[in-house]
């Protein structure tokens, strides 16, 4: 008993002093003394913890862009044969979300609270942004976990052992909150310098959340009907992304420690730990799709691509690279952008909600806003193709034929591009060369969470049906 109480107490006392962690330091003026930390500090240092984590491909913290099969690995291939804890790959982005981003978001609340020169004003906007990243991020958590710590999670002085919530039922809460907050960010006037991808623009900010509260809808699409048109109806009407200058991202800088975490992975390393997969490259072939010239390198030869098999041992001089665009220190990180949004509305509009268009339309705009993002060109003659036009396109159904597209379009999304295989139920992906492993559905749940809070682990592994990589999200029915 002693022991466990010594791990709780030492896990509380790093949770509720995060913002020592060096990697704020350009953030906090001192970071050594974090009850001097202003909320604008608290939300930058979770803003940039919440990009961080989705766009990093280190495979201590984030190996989404594997599990979507975008690219596999060369010399060490654990990670792509789906060994996810043997890095402790999911303690650590459990970890990151909780402590990094939510226990930030939480402190910026309170100190924006109790600020007596915030005028009413400031502080509804700021109390707003905070909020909507909190909601994004607790979609993550779920979405990647399943049932998670959600009433009693962030209050460790009365619960540091949480119980676990119902997955679906946090989702019903988080559809509250941010139809709760959405109206705050026409009211309210939020952080200007301190908020790194809208730069205080409260327009911006509230199609960001009228996008994130559509993204809550489409995912209950196949379990709660009515409240997933409901939702998404109500969102596309208040205005949801519609350009790819609305997109939630982050303007990574040319200096450490504020470059893109790709460049840090792939560049700044020194390392050749991953190539372009097989499976990406072989669809993109058969489609003789343009975006190839941006999303690989052409080391084979121009216009040559020859993906890894996945979850092989493969050469780093035998296959085909990662395009060179993403290896810049300054490639904007990204959150949420139009071509995602435009093939939700695809499935919206398949489903017969009322989100004023087609689904052909819908979807032929999401290719389109793939494409533009990526400079690749005008998608006129690719949508043409009878590989490609909605109507000819393959697939059994609206739901393949979306999900075909959506997936390629998530290229640099590699945590959107794994959720449109677990929903959109495409075929293309391929079991690990090496182990023949299935392909996980979700996350296990962290091995400290089995040591340390093992009752509630217990029970929540019991309520989704076993703490397995294999079981499926509430969501997730096909």
């Amino acid at each position: 008993m002693k022991k466990i109480f010594v791990s709780i107490f030492t896990i509380a006392l790093v949770l509720s002093s995060c913002q020592s962690d060096d990697k704020y330091e350009s953030y906090n003026e001192d970071p050594k003394n974090p009850q001097q930390v202003a909320s604008g500090a608290l939300f930058t240092s979770a803003t940039k913890s919440l990009f961080d984590q989705m766009t990093s491909t280190s495979v201590n913290l984030n190996v989404y862009r594997l599990l979507s099969q975008y690219w596999t690995e060369t010399t060490y291939i654990d990670e792509s044969n789906y060994d996810l804890n043997g890095r402790n790959i999911t303690q650590n982005h459990w970890s990151e979300m909780y402590r990094d981003v939510l226990f930030d978001l939480k402190d910026a609340k309170a100190k924006v609270m109790e600020d007596p020169e915030l005028s009413s004003s400031e502080k509804t906007g700021r109390l707003a942004q905070i909020e909507l990243l909190a909601i994004y991020t607790w979609q993550q958590l779920v979405d990647s976990f399943g049932d998670i710590p959600y009433t009693q999670a962030l209050d460790i002085e009365n619960y540091p052992l949480p119980e676990y919530d119902d997955a679906a039922t946090i989702y019903e809460d988080l559809i509250s909150r941010i139809n709760t907050v959405i109206p705050d960010f026409q009211t309210g006037s939020g952080y200007m310098d301190e908020d790194q991808i809208y730069e205080g623009d409260m327009a911006q900010w509230s199609k960001f959340a009228n996008s994130v509260k559509l993204r809550l809808g489409i995912r209950l699409s196949d379990v709660n009907p009515s409240l997933a048109q409901q939702t998404v109806e109500a969102a596309v009407a208040a205005g949801v992304f519609t350009s790819n200058e609305d997109n939630a991202l982050i303007p990574y800088q040319g200096f450490a420690p504020n470059t893109n975490p790709l460049w840090v992975d792939l560049v700044q390393s020194g390392r050749s730990d991953f190539v372009v997969a097989s499976t990406i490259v072989d669809f993109m072939n058969g489609l003789d799709d343009p975006r190839r010239m941006v999303y690989f390198d052409d080391n084979l030869g121009a216009d040559t691509y020859e993906g890894g098999p996945y979850g092989d041992n493969n050469n780093f001089n035998s296959y085909t690279h990662i395009g060179p665009v993403m290896l810049e220190p300054t490639y904007p990180g990204d959150l949420l952008d139009y071509a995602e949004v435009s093939f939700y509305l695809a499935e919206a509009a398949a489903r017969s909600y009322n989100v004023g268009g087609t689904v052909e339309e819908f979807y032929e705009e999401g290719i389109t806003a793939s494409f533009e993002y990526w400079n690749a060109g005008d998608a006129s003659a690719y949508l043409a193709m009878p590989e490609v036009a909605y109507a000819t396109a393959p697939g059994a159904d609206w739901r393949e034929k979306i999900g075909n597209q959506f997936w390629i379009a998530m290229y640099n999304r590699g945590f959107e591009g794994w959720t449109v295989w677990r929903k959109y139920d495409i075929n293309m992906f391929t079991l690990p060369v090496s182990s023949e492993n299935p392909i996980p559905t979700r996350y296990t749940y962290p091995i400290n969470e089995q040591n340390l809070n093992e009752a509630n682990w217990s029970a929540a592994s019991d309520a989704i049906g076993g703490d397995n990589q294999t079981t499926k999200l509430f969501w997730d029915v096909n």
